[in-house]
């Protein structure tokens, strides 16, 4: 082309071509010689756009908030009318802590809402509360955690009566701040191989607590460094025995032990403790590590729920074995998992909303002599933002259901679906902290610079949420007990065992998805079968079988050469895929059925194109593998990203209103950048204009 020639400023009516329109807006940007008429700094008009989608915002944001919204909006109310105990975006480490202190006592004793009565008798309620809280400042949430679900909860769920008698009202009021001391310095997920010590002392009927080893030392335990009185420590029960042996080891327990005396603070004899210091993140909570010599405590504070020591030494239980007694104790302790599953898709949801509130703002390039457009508009925005905002519905839905079956499993106590929860529990928060760990970042890229201050928030949700992939369990290890868990369904199937609801689908349909993919159905391409749940929902399915009878197989061939745990490790990364497809499989189930149970026909026809573009965005995400055993012909495989692109472009044509049924209000999301109105005046006011 000959620049030269090619006058900018010619009133030439005619249509460029996309790439001559690129190679034209370089060469404005290239040449300072060339004219350009200015323009006002000013928003201009976005170009006029098709008929889009009509939405029952109302409707979809009644459907979306649950029977909790009150004592959110409670939550946010009264953080709102306390600019005392908002945090500054910046403040120190010791700073925030205080604060961080002084927000807890500002909601259960100013607000009067006190989360630790939910922890049992109503969770859902309780984490309808965590995600608020969160929303405010992550920091709190967590040491609300700590306080509530991990401290509180070890309390009344792994001990007995006399031990919610002592210390449930402190707790609930607050007078008794505590700590969750399990993890340690060498180990961390193994949570069997803890090595601190519990010994009996029948002689003055007491335990001695004690720290054998560096290795041992209590780690990155929140509430330890600062403001901790007592501490739920996790050791070996250690009992004196008559024969040669002189010990016997009963396995992990949980003793209450006082860290910090009650009215001077100071730190008790034998207690040793150090402040982790500072981290990438969540800095309000202040973590601390534990050393442990000799510290005597009373029999009772064992947490004698799954097993006791009597006052001459003698060990009982209602559990005949170690493992079945681990594992009922950690059963116990999946809360934290729901709750962590459950708040970061709050945190999702923030920045969902910021990103895409921001996109529908900020106008940039667009035809020529035409006004610019919002860059939402663009192909390549949408392919950011679309699937992800469709995921943050589904990611709701699926997280509900687990808090539904959780909060379930605590008034039945069903073998079966504590086995059910603890594996989904693990498999969601797995999965969505990973997903939401990543979203963070893609956000922040697609507000560019802006999305760079710290005013908008990105890089602080980020570095808060970032951890949410290694506490309650690491990621990979949880993902790994899922993949367990399929292999033992999977065995049970072959053996005429009973499969929990969740996994019913491996029993009623394994044949089919195991047989040779139909060649027909292979080819379909059409509008109605893609966006047919059934199609997605067995394209799901048929993955998640494939790979577990393939693992299955390939696990028994490498164990005759490697032993078990060689076979598992050659297999390791099939075994996390297998985990993460299935839990898919169960997210875009959860997601059509709140698609079909929605009552409103509007707000039901957005949830549908929601549910339709995960769907589809997941099968074209993993294409290679349906390519590779023929479950989608190469025409259909174009057709499924055809429609995937098409979706992406419809779900943005109300995706505001999609946010808005998130009903986060402005001094939540807090961004200048996500403000509904004045965006830009409120971002220009922060630095002084």
């Amino acid at each position: 082309m000959d620049f030269q020639r090619w006058n900018p400023t010619a009133e030439d009516e005619s249509p460029v071509p996309i790439a001559e329109r690129r190679i034209q807006m370089l060469y404005l940007h290239l040449s300072p010689t060339v004219s350009r008429p200015l323009r006002p700094l000013e928003m201009a008009e976005c170009s006029a756009r098709t008929r889009k989608l009509e939405v029952n915002g109302e409707a979809l944001s009644l459907y979306m908030r649950g029977k909790h919204r009150d004592i959110q909006e409670k939550v946010f109310e009264f953080f709102n009318s306390r600019p005392d105990l908002q945090t500054p975006i910046e403040i120190s480490k010791d700073e925030h802590r205080e604060l961080c202190m002084k927000q807890l006592l500002g909601l259960v004793r100013d607000a009067g809402i006190r989360p630790f009565r939910y922890v049992a008798d109503d969770p859902s309620k309780y984490f309808a509360i965590m995600e608020a809280v969160g929303s405010v400042d992550m920091s709190l949430g967590i040491k609300m955690g700590v306080q509530f679900s991990l401290w509180g909860g070890s309390v009344i769920n792994l001990g007995t009566k006399k031990h919610k008698d002592k210390y449930f009202d402190g707790i609930d009021n607050l007078d008794y701040p505590g700590c969750f001391a399990m993890t340690e310095l060498h180990h961390g997920s193994n949570v069997q191989g803890l090595q601190t010590t519990a010994t009996f002392d029948p002689i003055k009927d007491e335990f001695i607590i004690d720290t054998p080893n560096d290795g041992a030392i209590k780690w990155w335990i929140g509430n330890a460094a600062v403001h901790g009185k007592f501490a739920t420590v996790f050791a070996k029960l250690i009992l004196p025995t008559h024969d040669s042996k002189g010990t016997s080891d009963m396995g992990v327990h949980a003793f209450i032990v006082p860290i910090r005396d009650m009215r001077t603070h100071q730190t008790l004899p034998g207690v040793e403790i150090h402040d982790c210091g500072h981290k990438i993140g969540l800095n309000g909570v202040d973590n601390g590590a534990l050393r442990f010599c000799s510290v005597r405590v009373p029999r009772d504070n064992l947490l004698n729920r799954f097993g006791d020591v009597s006052r001459d030494g003698r060990y009982t239980s209602s559990l005949p074995t170690i493992n079945k007694r681990f594992g009922a104790t950690l059963g116990e302790l999946v809360g934290g998992r729901v709750g962590l599953a459950y708040a970061s898709v709050g945190v999702l949801k923030i920045a969902a909303t910021i990103a895409i509130r921001y996109s529908l703002l900020r106008q940039q390039f667009g035809p020529p002599r035409e006004p610019e457009v919002s860059i939402l508009d663009y192909q390549s925005q949408q392919h950011k933002l679309m699937p992800m905002l469709a995921s943050t519905y589904a990611y709701h839905f699926a997280t509900l259901y687990l808090v539904e079956k959780y909060s379930e499993m605590k008034k039945t106590h069903d073998e079966q679906l504590v086995a059910d929860v603890h594996a989904l529990s693990a498999g969601l928060k797995s999965y969505v902290t990973s997903y939401t760990a990543k979203s963070l970042s893609v956000c922040r890229e697609a507000c560019g610079g802006h999305g760079y201050a710290a005013v908008n928030r990105f890089g602080g949700l980020r570095n808060d949420h970032d951890i949410f992939q290694t506490f309650e369990g690491d990621n990979t290890v949880l993902l790994q007990q899922v993949a367990a868990d399929l292999l033992k369904r999977y065995k049970e199937k072959f053996q005429g065992g009973t499969l929990t609801v969740t996994w019913n689908y491996l029993r009623e349909s394994m044949n089919t998805y195991l047989s040779q993919p139909n060649p027909v159905t292979a080819r379909w391409e059409g509008e109605d079968h893609l966006r047919d749940p059934k199609f997605q929902l067995d394209a799901f399915r048929y993955r998640t079988s494939r790979l577990l009878q393939s693992v299955a197989v390939r696990l028994r061939k490498h164990t005759k050469a490697l032993g078990g745990f060689g076979a598992w490790n050659r297999c390791l990364n099939h075994l996390l895929t297998l985990a993460e497809s299935h839990i898919e499989s169960v997210i875009l189930a959860k997601f059509i059925d709140a698609v079909q149970n929605c009552p409103d026909q509007k707000a039901r026809a957005a949830l549908k194109l929601c549910c339709d573009l995960y769907a589809l965005d997941r099968i074209w995400k993993d294409i290679g593998t349906y390519r590779n055993v023929d479950y989608v012909a190469p025409n259909k495989a174009k057709a499924i990203h055809k429609q995937t692109e098409y979706l992406s472009y419809q779900v943005r044509s109300v995706a505001k209103e999609l946010v808005d049924a998130f009903d986060l209000p402005d001094h939540v999301t807090r961004a200048p950048i996500a403000m509904q109105s004045h965006a830009y005046s409120q971002y220009t006011q922060h630095v002084g204009f």
